[in-house]
């Protein structure tokens, strides 16, 4: 589960002395689809989302992109919409994104196939299709000369996580959960003012009913992993509660053969081995990690292509968000045989970032 936009409605919460409530959520012993595509009326928190890794078919360049709608409720009245949009270019090493939030004139309408759309100036990002078949259009404006004009296609069946498409996250919230875990994807990007022929495979998610986490001591470590060979995918996650310690963890492991195994927090490890730290939010970041799945035969290293991949949104003009959501490669092995892959992973509210702040707070005192 993504917790960007639970920080939102908590400072909207905040803001506006409202009680946010999740009455109209739609718990099911199991997902519906394709319904569960459409908008949910009234939801109180869900998304759309897509991450990946893409190659340009002429030189072998990668690049990551990241793209999501967001639709939430938190009153039951009135419909709120954000994109966030991105684009991560090795080569270069840059990071570019844009994004923007917006209250809708009226509910998002429940239907099928999705058309959802926003404007931002004079640009207009899209989202179409339903059931792995997708249309993303998107051209920033704020950062002229990037964009994507992509198609996908499902390259395996639907992953239903928790086995029923609801993940229960321990005592604090069951969501609606379900991802296309490879989606080939072919089209354009446009990445400093030039076009690109790309293909590659994306990773798509969606959720809904997740407002249920409203704290600003919650934190977030979401990791999405398709190995080369076995074509096996892999997602966890981690709730932290950055005060007391506490965390809840959880996960999927889909084989190549398209089994779906549940994974419980006993059945697998996740060590931070690298830190970096925002020269802009001042929040320390982890930027590798191991993940062990004894279970599953799995030792493998997650390393982002480069550190700075934090999006720093500005919201309500007195609002900043920050979090870290970057392209990530994979290695090590698999029942003792090594394995390569691609990888995404999202950190919001880090553990340490206040300490983090603080620390910077007291240095830049010293040197005064």
């Amino acid at each position: 589960m993504k917790n960007l936009l639970l920080l939102i409605l908590l400072l909207l919460t905040n803001a506006c002395a409202f009680k946010p409530t999740n009455k109209h959520d739609v718990f099911q012993a199991q997902a519906q689809l394709p319904q569960e595509e459409a908008p949910h009326l009234r939801n109180s928190l869900e998304w759309w989302y897509f991450t990946g890794h893409l190659k340009d078919k002429a030189t072998g360049e990668m690049y990551g992109v990241e793209y999501v709608f967001f639709h939430f409720n938190p009153t039951g009245k009135k419909d709120w919409q954000m994109v966030n949009f991105a684009l991560t270019d090795p080569q270069q090493k840059q990071f570019r994104y844009d994004y923007k939030l917006e209250s809708l004139p009226e509910l998002l309408p429940a239907t099928l196939p999705l058309n959802l759309s926003m404007q931002k100036k004079s640009q207009q990002w899209s989202l179409t299709g339903q059931e792995g078949a997708y249309h993303l259009q998107a051209r920033m404006a704020d950062h002229a000369g990037h964009a994507i004009n992509l198609i996908t296609k499902p390259a395996k069946p639907v992953l239903l996580h928790g086995g029923t498409g609801y993940e229960q996250y321990g005592p604090v919230a069951k969501a609606g959960y379900y991802s296309y875990s490879r989606l080939a994807t072919a089209g354009t990007i446009e990445v400093g003012g030039k076009q690109r022929q790309v293909e590659g495979e994306l990773w798509y998610d969606r959720q809904w009913n997740c407002n249920s986490v409203m704290s600003k001591d919650t934190g977030w470590d979401w990791l999405s992993i398709q190995l080369d060979e076995p074509r096996t995918e892999i997602m966890t996650y981690q709730l932290r509660n950055n005060i007391t310690g506490e965390s809840i963890k959880g996960g999927s492991h889909y084989s190549a053969q398209n089994q779906n195994a549940h994974l419980d927090g006993a059945d697998f490890q996740l060590e931070p081995l690298e830190y970096w730290v925002s020269p802009r939010s001042k929040q320390r970041y982890p930027v590798k990690w191991r993940l062990r799945i004894p279970s599953q035969g799995y030792d493998l290293m997650i390393e982002p292509v480069m550190p700075n991949q934090e999006l720093s949104l500005r919201l309500f003009k007195a609002i900043n968000l920050h979090y870290w959501e970057g392209m990530c490669k994979v290695t090590g092995t698999h029942n003792g045989k090594p394995v390569t892959g691609n990888s995404y992973v999202e950190i919001t509210n880090p553990a340490g970032a206040a300490a983090a702040r603080k620390a910077a707070a007291t240095a830049v005192s010293e040197q005064r």
